[in-house]
């Protein structure tokens, strides 16, 4: 990698400036010590000091394309010097563009495209358009999901980022998620007549159908520990959707653009949603960007009513014509197809971690979404730290990563692997040797 770029920056004034003035997201500012990172290049970034480190988070899962990539910058450049910024009320040639391509490769009959900033925003104004086009008003989510950080994303969040900052949003209400691994209803996935999915109907029936827009649920729950639903969950839940006249809202910021292997993560399950909701891999977080899927029914039912959903920002031109450079970029570069034949090594090498440490519960993965489920005990899965909390083994598996040059997404007692989808072989087995190596300290901690 070039290292011109950090000759020219003054890294002890990025450090003392963001210390002095920056206030950084869900985080105690008094004891940040932030990295400083001035440059990167494909699955790579690098720190003030020069190291490099192999980038298995994709930053905030959404550096589907990885970092830099040429043809991506070079259509922000193109757009900068023809059109920065125009009115969302206009027509303009990205964001049109950009609406063509992601009905081509989004599930049949999401045809009609509302831009946003981001996941959050998605997701808000899907349940604005929910509500309109159904005339009813309460929302099902999920306790184990994460919609976004803004007022009415987070009531439909079941995280634990969500009650400090309650109240929120009022309708929401949560049912239990398909963890398989911790099933809510004590049952073994083969024999389980799918309680989760009875559970929602009975709780359907107590809120009154007449009054359920919708259900949103993310296709796989991803920071909440990638929790991949059997395909009859979803079977069911479209069924039960159309049973009682309620949208299904898919979450597919996390999900989408190859992450499971597939275009988007619903692909998997043979299923289609009335809305879908992206962000983050529309254009791998190169310009804030999100949208809001509509099908063709749900356009219908609003497409002669005032729509009460505006944004300053709403299909921003550059931030438009870098997604059509990444739809591109996925299809021409076969991107997605790299994801599920990674995916597949991933699972191999996730099996023989789960047989050498003892401190592994359950490993999980579906395409490039992976994450290690680390216990104290096997047999009582006891996670090896609180649910919620973190601990001191969390605290030196990070630093094992780190100090082997790998950056990795860690939660709780969970270890996502989730790298940029057009990571190769040779990187994720050396991951893998750094994860093989932080394990090992993690057996420690063991009972």
């Amino acid at each position: 990698m070039n290292t011109n770029i950090c000759d020219k920056v003054n890294t002890n004034d990025v450090y003392e400036n963001d210390r002095n003035h920056v206030i950084h997201s869900w985080s105690v500012q008094s004891k940040l010590n932030p990295l400083v990172v001035n440059e990167a290049k494909g699955c790579y970034f690098k720190d003030d000091k020069g190291k490099e480190y192999l980038d298995m988070a994709a930053q905030l899962v959404n550096q589907n394309i990885g970092h830099q990539h040429p043809k991506v910058v070079q259509a922000i450049k193109e757009q900068a010097e023809k059109l920065c910024y125009v009115v969302p009320s206009f027509a303009t040639e990205s964001r049109s563009s950009l609406a063509k391509l992601l009905s081509e490769v989004t599930p049949k009959g999401i045809n009609h495209f509302f831009f946003t900033n981001g996941g959050s925003d998605a997701n808000e104004n899907a349940i604005k358009i929910a509500r309109m086009a159904t005339g009813k008003w309460k929302i099902i989510s999920r306790y184990r999901s994460y919609h976004g950080s803004t007022y009415g994303a987070i009531a439909m969040t079941g995280d634990p980022r969500r009650p400090p900052v309650e109240p929120a949003m009022p309708g929401v209400v949560r049912v239990f998620d398909p963890y398989c691994y911790r099933c809510t209803f004590g049952k073994e996935h083969g024999k389980c007549n799918m309680e989760c999915v009875k559970h929602i109907e009975e709780t359907i029936m107590y809120e009154n159908p007449d009054t359920v827009a919708a259900i949103i649920i993310e296709a796989v729950t991803g920071s909440n520990g990638i929790f991949i639903p059997p395909k009859e969950y979803f079977t069911e839940l479209r069924a039960l959707c159309d049973k009682y006249k309620i949208l299904l809202i898919v979450d597919e910021v996390m999900s989408g653009f190859g992450r499971t292997g597939e275009w988007f993560g619903i692909d998997n399950f043979e299923v289609l949603p009335d809305i879908m909701t992206m962000a983050k891999g529309i254009n791998s977080g190169y310009i804030p960007l999100g949208a809001v899927g509509l099908s063709d029914e749900v356009t219908k039912a609003i497409y002669d009513k005032n729509l009460f959903c505006g944004l300053t920002y709403s299909g921003h031109p550059v931030a438009c014509a870098a997604a059509v450079a990444t739809i591109k970029a996925y299809k021409e570069e076969k991107i997605i197809e790299n994801a599920k034949l990674q995916g597949t090594l991933m699972t191999e090498l996730l099996e023989e971690q789960i047989k050498k440490h003892k401190c592994i519960g359950n490993v999980r993965n579906i395409g490039l979404f992976g994450c290690i489920e680390l216990v104290k005990n096997r047999n009582t899965k006891e996670p090896i730290v609180p649910w919620n909390g973190s601990g001191e083994v969390m605290d030196k598996v990070k630093k094992s990563l780190m100090d082997d040059g790998i950056y990795m997404y860690i939660r709780w007692n969970y270890i996502f692997i989730v790298p940029p989808c057009i990571i190769n072989e040779e990187e994720m087995k050396k991951a893998f040797i750094a994860i093989d190596k932080a394990l090992d300290i993690a057996d420690g901690y063991v009972e």
